[in-house]
């Protein structure tokens, strides 16, 4: 039987550049594959005869001796073609290039000593007042980490020697497994995908590259922070593996509660007692501020639970907002009173109650309330 061209079998033509002929094949590979064409003989036949030709057409000497001679020049090289699936160099590539980023997350076979790693990120956490994390400030904290270890450089071998490629992989860190059709890749275990290996390993960090130790740093922590806000400082994590550059260090910032002041965003709470004489009268009183006390005036007959907004009295913020202090009234009821005080307020009290006006807007308001949802409970 006369034997197909083999650019015909790929179905690409005779001045194909390499990457063409490997993508037909992986296109055909996959359509006639036995897997995925059970019980039929004619794809089994056409699958054979793809790797045939991509065995010959992906080889440069052979590919050249096809050209010249045609198959009387590369028959003999195949073992007279009846090896099976087995017996043809091109079966792994096709299979390589698609279980490559599944198993080598898409670096391409290549081991882990050809780039860098970039060290990890450290978080450490702070206790600011609200004064300091309001004004700012600047901090002296320690961060324990892994640093590039100074004896051997970072290459984790012992001084004057240097890392041996790892025979296992030879240095590609990663290893082929063959299952039955499929030929797997996995990280090598010998070294670990590192494609190298230390043979005399560096006393100073045992082989790792790096070594643990506590630094000192002054940290600037901006005016306005808040509660949970992270400040991140570059280059100061843990070093990186292989020349890899550091990771970050955040600094995460918790606010202490404070004795009179509640944070709202940019904005300041605050609770002001003020006595039942101030509320009735009205007067002026002192309030705290972060910037110094500032006088507040109550109008006379203040309710309980009023707020007084003050402007620009809060915190600025890091966006360059400033908050307000809003100040809520708490009318104070007197405690251990005198029998003079006590015959001063039931004088006070029946002369309120003899009286025609009404001095209770609140308190007539609610017993309306109260007398209009007995009526329509009455059946």
């Amino acid at each position: 039987m006369q034997q197909k061209d083999y650019y015909e079998v790929l179905g690409v033509s005779r001045n194909a550049e390499q990457s063409d002929i490997k993508k037909a094949y992986r296109k055909l590979a996959m359509k006639h594959h036995p897997d995925r064409n059970s019980n039929d003989k004619d794809a089994e036949e056409k699958f054979k005869e793809v790797q045939k030709a991509y065995a010959i057409l992906s080889d440069a000497q052979k590919r050249s001796a096809y050209d010249q001679f045609g198959h009387a020049a590369v028959d003999g090289s195949m073992g007279g073609g009846g090896q099976g699936f087995g017996g043809f160099s091109g079966f792994g590539d096709v299979f390589e290039d698609i279980f490559e980023n599944i198993f080598t997350n898409g670096r391409g076979g290549q081991g882990r000593q050809s780039r860098g790693q970039r060290g990890s990120d450290l978080q450490l956490s702070v206790q600011l007042t609200l004064e300091e994390a309001a004004k700012g400030k600047q901090i002296e904290i320690t961060v324990p980490r892994h640093v590039t270890c100074d004896s051997c450089a970072g290459s984790g071998a012992k001084k004057g020697s240097t890392p041996k490629q790892c025979e296992m992989c030879l240095g590609a860190g990663q290893v082929r497994i063959q299952q039955g059709f499929f030929s797997i890749q996995q990280t090598c275990p010998t070294c670990h995908g590192e494609g190298k290996v230390i043979t005399d390993p560096c006393g100073s960090c045992h082989g790792q590259g790096r070594v643990r130790e506590s630094k000192k740093l002054t940290v600037k922590i901006p005016a306005g922070v808040d509660n949970g806000d992270r400040v991140r400082v570059a280059g100061e994590g843990e070093s990186g593996i292989h020349g890899g550059g550091s990771g970050d260090l955040y600094v995460q910032i918790n606010v202490k509660s404070h004795p009179i002041f509640e944070r709202h965003h940019a904005d300041l709470h605050c609770e002001v007692p003020i006595s039942f004489s101030t509320a009735a009268l009205g007067g002026t009183i002192e309030v705290p501020t972060l910037e110094g006390r500032v006088s507040l005036k109550i109008p006379a007959e203040t309710q309980s639970d009023k707020v007084f907004r003050l402007r620009a009295k809060g915190v600025k913020s890091i966006k360059g907002q400033t908050g307000d202090l809003l100040c809520r009234v708490v009318i104070e009821t007197p405690v251990n009173l005198s029998r003079e005080q006590k015959d001063l307020l039931t004088k006070f009290q029946e002369s309120l109650d003899s009286s025609n006006s009404s001095h209770s807007p609140r308190s007539s308001s609610w017993f309306d309330r109260v007398k209009q949802f007995f009526e329509e409970m009455k059946f």
